[in-house]
């Protein structure tokens, strides 16, 4: 099940909050291959901090699938230079359960939390928004469009476990919270590494609302997201659940649109089956969906991106029509592409970046406008 490798730390690639990426020399190469320099991951947290020179042990079965998203081995143990125990202290949420790599953290609902009792009587969100989509790399657009309206919302990210584990190793979340354009995570389920932990999305909403005091949420998995080219096999089906828990607990829930109008896979034109799948078959009726109107783009943005969306127009009218159970609410995109272009971190969805793809910017970015919209208008 796991391709092992040992191998010696030879450079330090860089170097962020519970995480450094090395480069290290395998003893033998990966399998089929002559290759014996492979990059990997470090979750300081978890294994220490590499250096030069120190003996790694490896998990490089990504490297062996040749995974789109495995372009790193994993450092599992410096059996040389193991990190010291952990101090003493409160906390018994176990994350990734009964792996080897299990690791036990202080939730913010725990018994031992000082915010126990917070969360212990918290129900409600208070009609906050919470934004829910697929794809991690909607992220940044999202929060660039809610401070196109507001920079003065505070924003949480909600991180879910549908793809990667840890939240160090998101450089956008990263990025946006040096930036301030984030003011934390909170890792629920399997996740872990956020500013808070969680049991569940419930709660991490719960904190991110009483605890963060965000104004909004958003939620999505972590980099890494698992398709199949089924209907129901892909990591991010659990959105139309997320969109539920923010209904239950009186938030306002909002259906970011997975968009693009650059890849070549059918499915994911236009409006993505995954938005579509979730939206129509497993969110409840009443979600607020953000579309982009295309159309109030100006020349000199379209001339800036590699296609113009506009030509979107006829395959998303057909999609709409199966959302008709949900609040669909047109975006004006006026000013969101230069919102989009000052992002503090990069943006990149599928490899494609925001020239090549912008429809899939644009509607994150839609999403976040409308939200911030919403909330100056109930102030």
């Amino acid at each position: 099940m796991i391709h092992w490798r040992k191998g010696i730390v030879t450079a330090i690639r860089s170097r962020r909050p519970g995480y450094t990426e090395v480069e290290a020399e395998l003893e033998r190469p990966l399998p089929g291959t002559d290759i014996v320099a492979i990059r990997a991951v470090a979750y300081t947290e978890a294994v220490g901090d590499p250096q030069v020179g120190d003996v790694a042990l490896l998990n490089v079965s990504a490297l062996a699938k040749r995974l789109g998203t495995g372009g790193f081995g994993l450092v599992v143990a410096l059996p040389e230079a193991l990190p010291a125990d952990p101090p003493p202290g409160p906390g018994h949420l176990v994350k990734d359960r009964y792996s080897p790599l299990q690791t036990m953290v202080l939730g913010v609902d725990d018994q031992e939390s000082e915010h126990h009792a917070t969360l212990a009587t918290a129900e409600s969100l208070d009609a906050m928004p919470v934004l829910v989509a697929d794809l991690h790399s909607a992220l940044p657009a999202v929060v660039a469009g809610i401070r196109a309206e507001n920079p003065e919302l505070r924003v949480a990210y909600v991180l879910s476990d549908g793809a990667a584990l840890p939240a160090p190793f998101s450089r956008a979340l990263a990025g946006l919270k040096e930036a301030g354009w984030v003011a934390g995570c909170v890792s629920t389920g399997q996740s872990w590494g956020g500013d808070l932990e969680a049991v569940t999305i419930h709660t991490g909403l719960l904190a991110a609302r009483h605890v963060m005091g965000a104004d909004v949420a958003v939620v999505t998995q972590g980099p890494g997201n698992l398709g199949t080219g089924t209907k129901y096999g892909y990591s991010g089906l659990v959105v139309g659940e997320h969109l539920n828990a923010a209904a239950l607990l009186g938030g306002v829930p909002v259906g970011v649109l997975r968009m693009s109008n650059a890849d070549a896979r059918g499915r994911h034109f236009g409006i993505s089956h995954h938005s579509l799948t979730c939206l129509a078959e497993v969110a409840r009726p009443g979600v607020r969906v953000p579309v982009p109107d295309f159309s109030t783009l100006v020349e000199a943005e379209l001339a800036q991106m590699d296609s113009d969306p506009n030509g979107l127009a006829e395959v998303t009218a057909d999609q709409l029509g199966l959302l008709g159970m949900h609040e669909l609410v047109d975006v004006d995109l006026g000013g969101l592409w230069s919102a989009l272009k000052e992002c503090p971190v990069g943006l990149s969805t599928m490899g494609r970046g925001l020239p090549a793809d912008a429809a899939a910017f644009l509607a994150a970015a839609a999403a976040g406008r409308m939200v911030a919209q919403r909330l100056a208008g109930a102030a």
